[in-house]
């Protein structure tokens, strides 16, 4: 009677070993995660447990620095990670505070994130590591070489358009500056003029895809600097900006020109030691001409 069980249940086993093998080889293949989905890039909550708090949020979406750089797009209840190593986010001269980016080096949207970073030791280059689906996949673009950037931006004008500017090279008080353009929601970039102008940079932007603005001094200027482009950076001049004498020695620094109504208006500040009404107060240009030309028109608070 023993060898009877003994028996029967070794022909149990084995039907079910045969059944289990015919299952495994019929069901279909689980779905691999292409090359850019790493583990890194999925949306996760933060594994040490602790909630992350979004920086330089805009919207629902923003990051963190937490040993490594995440983003989010619902407010920080999920993250993901950016494949890409801290150090590389603040190589350069300037290093910023790192425990925040450095101000204009990133890009966040709804749908896409962008990140300035610096390749290399010596003969250093500076990339753009991007996304164009909340951080899903990644892609890298190479915009140029430059020795100890200082100053970085980035840009996106619209869903194609971008711009990128950053400075490097510096010898006491000049530097080099270089400008590029993307046409193709930044796969590529293209390298345009820049001013023949070598003081260090304050700020750049363009409003358009032909329209920029680049603004010059930081170290103790006496007068607004501003060079403009209507090329899309093919050419630029010296931008004319009428400050009343009242104001001479006070208002020096022109910030990024931005669109109001059917003008340009420019806020011109009193650069860093400023004093006048304890400097808390700009100067309010206005531009008919497309960036040309400036007219005073009041005194604004410096907050705007």
């Amino acid at each position: 009677m023993k060898k009877i069980i003994i028996g029967g249940s070794a022909s149990l086993v084995g039907i079910g070993i045969a059944v289990g093998t015919y299952l495994f080889e019929t069901a279909p293949s689980p779905r691999l995660p292409s090359k850019m989905e790493t583990p890194q890039q999925q949306k996760s909550l933060p594994e040490n447990g602790d909630t992350l708090q979004p920086i330089g949020s805009n919207g629902p979406f923003g990051y963190a620095l937490s040993g490594e750089l995440q983003i989010t797009y619902d407010d920080g209840e999920h993250w993901s990670r950016v494949p890409i190593g801290i150090e590389t986010l603040f190589a350069g001269e300037y290093n910023g505070q790192e425990n925040e980016l450095i101000e204009h080096s990133f890009f966040l949207s709804e749908d896409r994130a962008a990140f300035l970073y610096v390749e290399g030791a010596d003969d250093q280059r500076v990339k753009l590591l991007y996304s164009l689906d909340q951080g899903y996949t990644w892609k890298d673009a190479d915009i140029g070489r430059m020795t100890a950037p200082r100053f970085r931006k980035v840009d996106f004008l619209n869903e194609n358009d971008g711009y990128v500017v950053y400075t490097g090279e510096r010898t006491m008080s000049s530097e080099a500056t270089k400008v590029f353009m993307t046409h193709d929601s930044g796969e590529t970039w293209t390298e345009v003029s820049h001013p023949d102008h070598y003081r260090l940079l304050y700020d750049g932007n363009f409003i358009d895809e032909n329209t920029g603005f680049l603004s010059y001094g930081i170290l103790n200027p006496e007068e607004p600097d501003l060079y403009v482009t209507q090329d899309g950076g093919q050419s630029w001049v010296s931008a004319s900006i009428e400050i009343p004498d009242e104001y001479d020695l006070i208002f020096t620094t022109a910030e990024t020109p931005y669109v109001e109504g059917t003008n340009l208006v420019l806020l011109v500040n009193q650069g860093s030691s400023g004093d006048y009404k304890g400097g808390k107060v700009k100067g309010k240009f206005i531009s008919k001409d497309n960036g040309l030309s400036w007219s005073f028109q009041n005194e604004v608070d410096a907050d705007e």
